[in-house]
């Protein structure tokens, strides 16, 4: 533990000054006020960089572009590649395990060894890995690279250790699983056909053994030639060569005939008495045609033959097939049983499925029970048991993609009360019509750690629609599901002119979301700039939404000195209307010139029955002004003890007072400064100089240039919901922007009428590249003093600066207040900071009936960069937090003579002033820079210069350890944390090497050392940055493997024996080992040994038991060398043997020969 002590002589010694010469902090004009009495500050700070690491923990929700499947039927896990190089390990809820392949290539097919913990990958780059699951974080014990072939289809026996591996030129060759070595055993494609063919037969699409004789292997060529070789004497048995091509093949289970499925919708039974044509051929979804042939199909990819002990009729199971006719026909699985046909329609292409039976032997009577299908963007499973085959509900988070996410925010240490209340909410709106029967997956074993809390994950989505998740204990499930869109009326083609068109597709998507989860009050900003705020209730209710629309722009055309500009309150009528209201125009064929204070969305005005749960109070609305659309809201806070929601964005401040239903204050942001503005620029009409937002929807699926990227800040890039940067310019065509170059800032102007937003695309979507590398010396003091250049002449050209952040708090609005008070602290993306005191009636009565009083004070404090966080310390370092009020149910039906009260937490100044003592800390982070204030003299204590050749994303005050930190996420990817209050940096990663919109909108830190992002579009990547939950992860997470008895081999009984033909004991390792087949190619594969074998030993082996480990491990590799040395020794010996035999040989032919003979 460390102590820092600063000792506080003045204002003028302990506030630095910033590059630009303007005051970093001060009083309202910038001049020293008189020093404070000199005082120690002793704050122990416990944080150290020991107590800090980054590590993955879990990833939720479906994994993104699926390639493969497979399942291990005795352990009952289920495993799914990506096409990015993932593989997602599933079993019973809470065994969920994410592993990633370093190369990134797409996973082509998965193959587990099954009951033997462990899995094998195919990859497009062809290489194949074997993975241990033997361990929680599953890693590759080896991996084999092919050279000179592609790698097409895999197919692993069962209780083998011989992998056979077709490839593209359509050789066959066989891999040891144990060594991960080529045999010198190939099947060859021109041995495989006959020699009088004169065609290539194409690649190797299916690899099976015979359920009858293992010794037998059904080779599947893509051209439509199917070969049974005979692996002891290495010759065909048979040929089929067929007409059309084929895409899969399965076997009866008595070995005796198999099915095949071709490109033009046919399926073909073969029997192996008779190979020269198909038995007997069906086109499942094919109509006959007047000629008597079947109408062509589309290609049946894949289909599974199956029998039953209970019916005589096999189940025969495939994807496509469908007619041409057909057109805009959902995907579908075809299931049929005998004579019965069961189509089933998926909402998305199938990539792949999968029949679930009760035994791992081919040979055995398979009986299934459900088919696993694999879908784009989803994952279902089917019951097979019942006649109307009805779906399993699905345990896992896989539909957190339903709607595109926009934004997300994580709850760590919640009200232990609140999730239990979402999810009897929730559970009355659950589907029903699902599988009676347990989840079939239910693979290995799962148990809540002894060190959990209550965790909440909150998702925005583009349709409005708002999901509370339930995160304990790194598992996430569906608590309650709530749609914003209910609250407005339906738009009409029309009916809402040029409104109808700013928001196109996605009128409702959620930008922003605020919660105090004491409160239970949950505030939504979304995308046509509408704010609306919920209270909880247990009951239903019949009520109407109250609608306010606020006026957030500068009516002032002409300059006005500073001096006309005071610091007055805007104030709106009782009717709850926007200060200045104009009639409203007409909703419909109305010029854009012309359409003025009308919302961009009509809420309903009727009575409105809402359900339990979530129930809409009110609704705030930013006006088109003269044809002009609203700027997208960029900030909001609100405070349930004050009562009171801050909005801001490019154009002002409004503050809204939801227990009065009316609007305080309703200001452009210079006009919150008045006279003590630092820059002391003039009040222009934004409209002469409109900037273009677009906030979550202009943003290009696409890369861009990291050239055009560099030396951007969120305010120039939109990030976190901020508009232009005052001083940003547009580049000219291909040249990277520099912000503020030698010509002078300029403005992107849009034209009239022109929407600032079209769809609002998902935050998954947003593909933008921020930078990543480093910049030049001449960029890097570009990147700041010209972007942020306090020059009076450069910052006058443009009067707007956005508000980026809000916080309602109980602080000092002066320097000379003696008590703190309700504030608000607002932050500007010029790296302002104003602090707005209010004075709130502590009555109950009095807060309903008298009005609040917002006057801002002209207290300004300055950072580089835009203000991002705000938080507040006690002198002994720990965190204070916001007022609040204690939940109550409006709607509960209570005694009319003992009225609830409201409870308000820390809400009052003695409260506040024994949580403080007589002044407090206030921590303010912008992008470049963190501050920290004393209040209320307004010193700066410390200060820290966080990034000069990048910018922040996201900044949290977070608790770890019993203690609190600054939390950072960098543009550049690096994760940092600062110790507080001294700022000193205690971790910097290079987490993310190239980040990009997605990531940069969805990341969030929480309590507990954990934050997460949206990885990809349909997953959620949690993490940790504290060593205490890196070092308890591996008992937090869930086992894969558990020990299980193999079922046993089926008897197949004296008869069967005796009859059913010449069946015989077949030995792999003769045939395939060295002994017989020789090495195989070095050439052709190269051998590399993965992390997850020794070395991955090597590096376990630390802590406590270290030096048992690493003697174990020494053991370990003297064995191993030993064993080396053996296997050496043998094949020396056996060469010497083969040569004296040779030797021999020679001697014996030689021996009667005369000299001339030779």
């Amino acid at each position: 533990m460390k102590k820092f002590r600063k000792v506080l002589d003045g204002l003028t010694t302990s506030s630095p000054v910033n590059p630009g010469g303007s005051p970093a902090c001060g009083s309202a004009a910038g001049t020293p006020s008189a020093a404070p009495t000199p005082r120690e500050l002793e704050i122990q700070e416990t944080l150290m960089s020991e107590h800090f690491q980054i590590c993955k923990t879990v990833r939720h929700g479906f994994p993104y572009q699926p390639t493969a499947l497979a399942f291990d039927p005795v352990q009952k896990i289920l495993a799914i590649g990506t096409r990015s190089g993932g593989v997602r390990l599933l079993g019973r809820p809470g065994v969920d395990c994410h592993c990633q392949h370093e190369s990134g290539a797409a996973v082509l097919q998965l193959q587990f060894l099954i009951n033997e913990g462990a899995l094998v990958t195919a990859c497009a780059d062809d290489t194949l890995h074997l993975w241990n699951l033997r361990q929680r974080r599953p890693a590759i014990l080896h991996s084999l690279k092919f050279n000179r072939e592609r790698i097409t289809f895999c197919h692993l026996p069962f209780q083998s250790k011989w992998l056979y591996v077709g490839t593209e030129r359509g050789n066959t060759h066989i891999v040891n699983i144990e060594s991960f070595v080529l045999s010198g055993y190939v099947i060859m494609w021109n041995k495989a056909i006959e020699l009088s063919t004169k065609t290539h037969p194409g690649p190797v699409v299916h690899l099976s053994d015979s359920p009858k004789d293992e010794g037998k292997l059904l080779i599947g060529f893509e051209s439509g030639t199917i070969v049974m070789w005979d692996l002891r004497v290495k010759r065909a048995d048979f040929r089929i060569y067929y007409d059309e091509a084929i895409h899969s093949v399965s076997w009866h289970h008595e070995g005796r005939q198999f099915m095949c499925s071709h490109s033009d919708g046919s399926l073909s039974m073969w029997n192996l008495r008779n190979t020269a044509k198909p038995f007997q051929v069906t086109f499942p979804h094919g109509k006959s045609q007047r000629d008597g042939r079947k109408e062509s199909c589309k290609p049946i990819l894949k289909v599974e033959y199956k029998t039953s002990r209970n019916s005589s009729e096999a189940f025969v199971i495939f994807s496509g097939g469908l007619s041409y006719d057909k057109a805009g026909r959902r995907p579908t699985l075809t299931i049929m049983h005998g004579k019965a046909i069961t189509v089933l329609e998926m909402d998305y292409p199938i990539v792949d499925f999968m029949v679930l039976c009760d035994t791992p032997y081919l040979n055995e009577v398979q009986e299934p029970y459900a088919v696993v299908v694999l879908l784009e963007k989803d994952f279902v499973v089917v019951d097979l048991t019942q006649s109307n085959f009805p779906i399993f509900e699905n345990p896992y988070p896989m539909d957190v993609h339903e709607s595109p996410v926009t934004c997300t925010a994580y709850f760590a240490d919640c009200p232990p009360d609140i999730i239990p209340v979402l999810y009897s909410i929730g559970a009355k709106h659950k589907k029903t019509g699902y599988s009676h029967k347990e989840w079939p997956v239910s693979g290995g074993t799962w148990t809540i750690g002894s060190q959990t809390y209550p965790e909440i994950i909150v998702t925005g989505h583009a349709d409005g629609s708002i999901k509370f998740w339930d995160a304990t204990a790194i598992t996430l499930q569906m608590l309650y599901k709530l749609k914003t869109s209910k609250v407005f009326e339906n738009p009409k083609s029309g009916d809402m002119g040029r409104s109808g068109e700013l928001v196109e597709e996605d009128p409702y998507a959620v930008q922003m979301i605020s919660w105090c989860p004491q409160s239970r009050i949950f505030c939504v900003v979304g995308i046509s700039a509408h704010v609306i705020l919920y209270r909880f209730s247990k009951y239903d209710t019949n009520t109407t939404i109250t609608s306010l629309e606020v006026r957030l722009q500068c009516e002032m055309e002409d300059v006005i000195s500073p001096s006309d500009t005071e610091n007055t309150p805007c104030y709106s009528d009782p009717s709850g209307l926007s200060p200045q209201p104009q009639p409203p125009s007409p909703r419909s064929n109305t010029p854009d010139s012309t359409r003025d204070s009308i919302p961009c969305l009509k809420v309903k005005d009727r009575m409105i029955r809402m359900p339990p749960g979530y129930q809409a109070e009110l609704v705030v609305q930013l006006l088109w002004i003269d044809g002009e659309p609203p700027q997208q809201i960029t900030s909001l806070d609100l405070n349930s003890a004050y009562g009171l929601l801050a909005v801001g964005n490019c154009n002002g401040l409004a503050v809204v007072d939801y227990l009065q239903k009316t609007i305080l204050l309703c200001m452009n942001t210079l006009e919150l400064y008045g006279s003590a503005d630092p820059f002391q620029r003039l009040t222009r009409s934004p409209r002469k100089n409109r900037q273009s937002t677009s906030g979550l929807t202009e943003l290009s699926d696409n890369q861009v240039s990291l050239d055009l990227e560099r030396s951007k800040s969120p305010t120039s890039d939109h990030v976190n919901g901020h508009c232009t940067s005052p001083t940003s310019q547009p580049c000219p065509s291909g040249r990277a922007r520099v912000p503020g170059g030698p010509e002078g800032p300029r403005l992107a102007r849009r034209g009239p009428g022109r929407p600032p937003f079209r769809k609002a695309q998902s935050a998954a979507c947003m593909e933008v590249s921020l930078p990543v590398s480093s910049l030049t010396e001449e960029s890097r003091e570009n990147s700041f003093s010209r972007s942020r250049s306090s020059s009076v002449s450069s910052i006058d050209r443009e009067t707007k600066e956005a508000v980026t952040t809000l916080q309602f708090m109980e602080s000092y609005g002066r320097k000379s207040d003696p008590l703190p008070t309700p504030c608000l602290w607002v932050g500007t993306s010029l790296g302002l900071v104003l602090i707005i005191p209010m004075s709130i009636p502590m009555d109950e009565q009095e807060r309903q009936e008298d009005p609040v009083t917002v006057v801002p004070t002209g207290t300004v404090l300055m950072l580089k960069g835009s203000i991002l966080r705000f938080s507040f310390l006690d002198f002994g370092g720990a965190l204070i937090h916001s007022p609040y009020e204690v939940w109550r149910d409006q709607q509960a039906p209570g005694d009319p003579d003992r009225p609830r009260k409201r409870k308000l937490v820390n809400f009052s100044p003695s409260s506040s002033q024994e949580a403080s003592g007589d002044c407090h800390l206030a921590v303010v982070c912008s992008e470049k820079q963190a501050k920290v204030f004393l209040m209320p003299t307004q010193a700066c204590l410390y200060v820290h210069n966080i990034t000069e050749s990048s910018f922040l994303l996201r900044a949290d005050v977070v608790s770890v350890c019993n203690s609190v930190c600054l939390a950072c996420f960098c543009a550049n990817g690096h994760i940092m944390t600062l110790s507080l209050p001294s700022l000193r940096p205690l971790l910097d990663i290079n987490y993310l090497p190239l980040t990009d919109m997605r990531i940069a909108r969805t990341f969030c830190f929480t309590n507990g050392g954990q934050a997460l992002y949206l990885c990809s579009p349909t997953e959620i990547q949690r993490i940790t940055y504290s060593q205490e939950m890196c070092d308890n992860l591996q008992e937090m997470l869930g086992e894969l493997f558990t020990p299980i008895e193999t079922p046993e081999a089926p008897n197949r009984g004296f008869l069967k024996g005796f009859f059913g033909g010449n069946a015989q004991t077949f030995d792999r390792e003769e045939l395939f080992g060295e002994a017989s087949a020789g090495k195989g190619s070095r050439s052709l594969a190269q051998h590399i040994p993965g992390q997850g074998g020794m070395e991955g030993m090597k590096a376990a082996a630390g802590g406590v038991v270290g030096d048992l480990a690493r003697a174990r491990i020494a053991l370990d590799e003297r064995g191993q060398r030993l064993g080396e040395l053996e296997e050496r020794t043998a094949l020396m010996m056996s060469s010497a043997e083969t040569f004296s035999k040779h030797a021999h040989e020679l001697m014996l032919k030689c021996k009667d020969k005369k000299w001339y003979q030779f």
